[in-house]
């Protein structure tokens, strides 16, 4: 099949989700920005955009960002160029901060400082000035609370408190991945304030839309904001190095503030301002044995077309569990309207989403306690004028389920009771866990498929329905299924230059049984091709979830699907679908939201449209990756009914709604198990109880461990035996593995245990494209208009043996501004090493010519030639490498230099690959 995407298309989509993403949450008629304006920009970060957090969420190569300062001036916005000039200077002599490593990015850049006299001049050229102010986020490190952090910096302050003193208007752009502090902003009442988030490398452009007035804000918050980090109830231990126990139980973000402290939120959840205004109005609402049906009609009856965000919120009886005063269970956007426009909404409120989880002992169920239920109709769970209400006469299961998952750590959590005309809370013993695993587990084994040899059955042959999926694994011998079970990266040769990882096929044995090798790359925000492919970098989670819009989130995923065909690319891993638990957590800009509900929603919308063209994504971290520091040996301890109702709640409407076939498991444990080995949550709750039939995986080089047991890497027999299928990643996926091997003779793992796994890998891949290249009949994408953001070249990336030292001749390759030049190494031995490139220049000895060098897409340093008289000159640094199949990315950053070659020389062998990491990770 022969497919096309448009780029100018795709762009178009992307532009369209930045500016409905957009939160407004003041405007004191300072937008939108009139033609006749001039704008004065202050803020660094004008200059360097953020367009995603770093990490697996945001490491994407693209040709372009456009700012937002770009996007104004395309928009036609006459911006102050005397101050651009003044920042464009300030930049160049003091060089924006990469840091080094995986997760080093300093989460700021350094403020310009302002000299009040810039200021007043400004002013005295614009009454409306810009103020942006940055932060990235990313993987390994959380958000603090200091400055250039959570909080505003000292230069930050001050550019605030000077721009307000000369301005009439000042609006300001909050460039970031999560909440940050809003107490020194406001208290320089900025007359527009809104969060503009990371939309990705046309993020400027989006901005830009809704600055001018081209598009109305009606971005609404995902969380709540409140005024200090201190109000939020789970601020007690989260960052806890060992132990995070959740004792703010189900009340996450609104839940909580709703019931309990409405006086310490700033800005509601679900807030979000338009430059016009409207009325909803509830016609008719109705509810049946399974859901209750809202018919709303919505008028835009302001002076400016725009679209609105209609939100249902569930009140239930307290009952004996205690619930929150306020539930998400329901939303719908508009169209856009024009003045005066009003469109019909219907909203559909199923029952299983208004339930409570009882977890009391023997009970375990989703269940509809008796009492008056009243639905709230409005713009925000501050802002509900319109009420539904109908009563349960008995308590009504909604579904019985078994206990899974339960701690058994003791512990306390809030539980809501009704008081004199108010709900108060007490705090309770959590109910501990009453199961007998290794019972549970016995039970479970199947039965095993009896072992023929090679018949001559292909997986084609499955597909074709000649053969069953029984007689086709029936062929495997043991080391065959130890193989499969085991991922191969990062950066595989069997799979597209520069990704996550490849499955299935992992070894040539398997790819004779007409297994392909699937391709998984990251993340959440477009294709991290770490090789240097040019790929789209879509807006981050936290700004899609915005957008309230559904629709446009499956639309935008099936540009991205035919983008990962035309990159043989088959998992996406993502969406991340982890709950904003606290505002800290670093890795909030690439999750949706506090809510699950919409988490859920907006991840199923996402994969629908991924699906559309036949590839899909991974959901992840799954489940309760809430922080990350020391996200690796971190225990989470939550209740059953905490894990149901909010952490996840989102996976299993990404399953049930969105057919999720592929899951990602976190670093850390749940209730003392790690997550990669854990029965309960990969087999009982995803399979038995939400009927998933895909494939599940670890997170990259993930700690597995038994009950009590230490956990440790490259652990297979829990992870099998949990139905995790497939551990990501190993260095050769073909070798033989004697803890597999020693597992199988001593019983603590079985052959058709193993045979399980393979089957859920192999019934996934046989959906793929990577199938339908093995057999021949291979979708093709021709990408239009895509102009200069094309990658430059087709050729493919030459892998070199390095066995402790190589030497790679470069005398083809010269810089050329803004090009890359990629290769890939075969590593023998892993550990630290010297890199040295020789290279010559007939450029002026001042000629200041850098090469940035990434390792497996993370920068580890800069070089940097003057003018060599044509002579030879060579740069060296140590540098860890510890994948087998490392990528290697020079990024040229002017003209005018002559390689010669690069040289790797072993300097200390890792002993072990957990020495290994923990050199990566410092």
């Amino acid at each position: 099949m022969k497919r096309v995407l448009d780029w100018n298309k795709y762009i178009e989509k992307a532009v369209q989700t930045v500016a409905e993403g957009i939160v407004m949450l003041e405007n004191n008629n300072a937008l939108p920005l009139e033609s006749e304006d001039t704008v004065s920009v202050f803020g660094r970060i004008q200059l360097h955009y953020y367009k995603s957090g770093t990490g697996s969420g945001g490491m994407v190569n693209v040709s372009k960002v456009t700012g937002i300062v770009d996007g104004l001036i395309e928009a036609g916005v006459k911006i102050n160029k005397e101050l651009l000039d003044i920042y464009n200077k300030w930049d160049e002599e003091n060089p924006y901060d990469q840091g080094s490593g995986w997760g080093g990015e300093p989460w700021s850049q350094k403020e310009m400082p302002l000299d009040e006299e810039v200021v007043k001049k400004a002013a005295s050229i614009s009454k409306k000035a810009i103020v942006i102010i940055g932060r990235t986020a990313g993987e390994e490190q959380d958000a603090r609370i200091e400055a250039g952090s959570y909080l505003l910096t000292d230069n930050e302050k001050d550019m605030l408190k000077k721009v307000r003193k000369h301005f009439e208007k000042v609006i300001v752009l909050l460039n970031v991945g999560g909440l940050i502090d809003l107490e020194d902003i406001i208290a320089n009442k900025p007359d527009a304030l809104l969060y503009v988030w990371q939309g990705g490398m046309t993020g400027g452009t989006g901005t830009a839309d809704v600055l001018v007035g081209k598009v109305s804000p009606s971005g609404k918050l995902p969380d709540t904001i409140a005024y200090k980090v201190t109000d939020y109830p789970s601020d007690k231990y989260f960052g806890d190095m060992k132990c995070d126990r959740y004792t703010e139980d189900i009340f996450v973000g609104y839940r909580w503030f709703e019931t309990f402290a409405k006086d310490s939120v700033l800005y509601p959840f679900g807030y979000g301002l338009s430059y016009t205004t409207f009325d909803i109005d509830l016609i008719d609402a109705k509810n049946n044995e399974n859901e209750s049906i809202i018919n709303v009609k919505v008028t835009n009856t302001g002076k400016y077309k725009g679209k609105e965000v209609v939100q249902v919120y569930c009140e239930a009886p307290q009952g004996k569990l205690g619930k929150a005063k306020r539930v998400l269970c329901g939303f719908a956007k508009t169209k856009e309207l024009a003045p005066n426009e009003s469109q019909s909404l219907e909203i559909v409120v199923k029952n299983s989403d208004i339930a409570s989880y009882d977890d009391s002992k023997d009970n375990h169920c989703w269940i509809l306690e008796k009492g008056k239920y009243y639905l709230h109709i409005g713009n925000s769970a501050r802002n509900c004028p319109n009420s539904f209400s109908f009563t349960i006469d008995e308590d009504r299961v909604i579904e019985k389920c078994s206990q899974a998952l339960a701690p058994v750590t003791e512990f306390e959590r809030i539980k809501a009771s009704e008081g004199d005309n108010e709900v108060t809370w007490t705090m309770e013993k959590v109910p501990m866990s009453e199961v007998d695993e290794e019972k549970r587990i016995a039970e479970r084994i199947p039965a095993e498929i009896k072992y023929t040899g090679d018949k001559g059955i292909k997986l084609a042959d499955v597909l074709s329905e000649k053969h069953t999926m029984d007689e086709f694994i029936a062929q495997l011998s043991d080391h065959d299924l130890s193989c499969i079970i085991r991922g191969e990266g990062m950066g595989s040769p069997r799979v597209t230059a520069g990704t996550a990882s490849a499955f299935g096929g992992v070894s040539d044995r398997l790819m004779d049984f007409g297994i392909p090798a699937g391709c998984c790359s990251d993340g959440p925000s477009g294709m991290r091709l770490d090789c240097g492919t040019k790929a789209f970098s879509l807006p981050n989670g936290t700004l899609i979830a915005s957008t309230f819009n559904r629709e446009l989130a499956e639309e935008l995923f099936e540009f991205m699907g035919t983008e990962m065909i035309a990159n043989k690319v088959d998992c996406l891993l993502g969406p991340g679908m982890n709950i904003h638990r606290h505002p800290l957590n670093g890795r909030n800009f690439e999750y949706f939201s506090e809510d699950p509900f919409l988490t859920g929603k907006m991840a199923a919308a996402e994969l629908k449209g991924l699906h559309k063209v036949g590839v899909t994504g991974t959901i992840k971290h799954f489940c309760a990756n809430n922080q990350e520091t020391n996200r690796h040996f971190i225990d989470s301890v939550v209740s059953e009914r905490a894990l149901r109702e909010i952490y996840l709640k989102g996976f299993e409407i990404a399953v049930k709604e969105g057919n999720a076939d592929s899951i990602m498991t976190t670093y850390g444990a749940v209730n003392g198990l790690w997550t990669a080995g854990n029965f309960d949550l990969n087999t009982v709750i995803l399979r038995e109880e939400w009927g998933f039939k895909g494939f599940t995986m670890t997170d990259w080089w993930a700690n597995v461990n038994y009950r009590g047991g230490e956990p440790k890497r490259n652990f297979y027999a829990p992870m099998a035996r949990a139905q995790n299928d497939v551990y990501m990643v190993c260095s050769d996926s073909s070798c033989v593995d004697e803890d597999i091997e020693n597992a199988l003779k001593e019983g603590s793992l079985t052959r058709a245990e193993l045979q399980r796994n393979a089957a859920n890998i192999l019934g996934f891949i046989l959906k793929t494209h990577a199938m339908k290249r093995m057999i021949g009949d291979e979708d093709t994408v021709e990408i239009i208009n895509r102009g200069t953001d094309n990658d430059d070249t087709d050729e493919p990336v030459v892998f070199y043996d390095l066995d402790k030292k190589v030497s790679i001749d470069l005398s083809n390759v010269k810089s050329v501004k803004g090009e890359n030049y990629s290769f890939a190494l075969i590593v023998k031995n892993e550990g630290w090493y010297r890199m040295t490139i020789t290279a010559s220049s007939e450029q002026s000895q001042l000629a200041q010519i850098p090469i940035t060098v990434f390792a497996m897409g993370t920068n580890i340093g800069t070089f940097t030639w003057n003018g060599t008289q044509g002579k030879p000159v060579s740069y060296s640094l140590e540098m860890p490498i510890f994948s087998r199949f490392t990528t290697i990315r020079m990024y040229f950053a002017q003209n005018g230099l002559d390689l010669h070659s690069v040289d790797f020389e072993l300097l200390k062998a890792a002993e072990n690959m957990d020495l290994a990491f923990a050199a990566e990770e410092k």
